[in-house]
């Protein structure tokens, strides 16, 4: 989890090797996919515009998903208009399962205290690079949820990263995930899961006792570095995360030289669902602009 560790990691992925072919969008097709993380197979949902691309390939969107517990994750379920909005809009998408998701291989320990599912999104990122369909400098990041947990991550570690888009994101340091996020975790979470802070907290010590060490794990501490402008949506009526992420992360921002646009939706919940077409269309107009 440490950030230096994983940017001197490789990412390379690899081809995308269809599995499946689905019915097909508006305006792109669509098809289950494998590509390789850390020596796992992870599926992934893929859609490529219709058409001719332009000159140096489609712009592209790395879509990650919040928790969904991994045991009833199907990779053709949810964020199924989400993925739609952008790829009506001219972009490659591939929204990765994760390990242990769905088909994929390997363990799910989600990602706050485990780095797989920091790993499957950045060897999803180096599967576009090589896709010859995709133009590698117009690569960005969407996130939900523990998904935007993922992306901000991902675009302090891989300067290549052009714009990032975050919804309900768990967007904090580890002193606030670990004491100031009330949300209760849901029950379909694994013990082994739940574990892993609690161990490394026994080794590690806490935040206010060993800030150091998970300062470093934080892209919090790191957000001189993010790799391109960033855009954040939050429903004040968030029941899932706390609102006051979003905000803090904002003024983190602004500390350091960043902005962010960032939307704030009166009474809208972790979904978005009473502006949904709203938050979409203008993530979808925020990538056409920086991608």
């Amino acid at each position: 989890m440490n950030i230096a560790a994983a940017r001197k990691k490789t990412y390379p992925g690899s081809a995308l090797k269809v599995l499946q072919t689905l019915r097909a969008g508006v305006n792109y097709s669509r098809q289950v996919v494998s590509y390789q993380s850390d020596g796992l197979s992870i599926h992934a949902l893929l859609t490529v515009p219709a058409g001719t691309p332009p000159k140096g390939g489609w712009p592209a969107v790395v879509f990650n998903h919040g928790y969904i517990p991994p045991n009833v994750y199907r990779t053709t379920e949810r964020y199924v208009a989400y993925q739609d909005a952008f790829a009506r809009a001219g972009f490659v998408t591939l929204k990765s399962d994760y390990r242990g998701h769905g088909s994929s291989e390997g363990v799910a320990l989600c990602g706050y205290y485990a780095p797989g599912y920091t790993d499957d999104v950045m060897n999803a990122l180096g599967s576009f690079k090589r896709d010859k369909r995709v133009n590698a400098g117009r690569i960005g990041m969407w996130g939900h949820s523990m998904g935007g947990f993922l992306t901000l991550r991902a675009m302090v570690i891989d300067p290549g990263i052009k714009a990032g888009v975050i919804w309900g994101g768990v967007v904090a340091n580890y002193d606030d995930l670990m004491n100031r996020w009330p949300h209760k975790a849901p029950a379909s979470i694994p013990q082994r899961v739940l574990n892993l802070r609690k161990t490394a907290v026994d080794k590690y010590g806490t935040p206010a006792s060993n800030p150091t060490f998970w300062q470093a794990l934080s892209a919090n501490t790191y957000l001189k570095d993010l790799s391109g402008p960033l855009e954040l949506h939050i429903g004040s009526a968030d029941e899932e995360v706390p609102p006051a992420f979003h905000s803090i992360l904002v003024g983190q921002l602004k500390a350091v030289g960043k902005t962010a646009a960032s939307y704030v939706y009166p009474g809208d919940n972790h979904n978005l669902s009473g502006n949904l077409g709203t938050a979409l269309s203008r993530s979808v107009a925020f990538f056409k602009k920086n991608l």
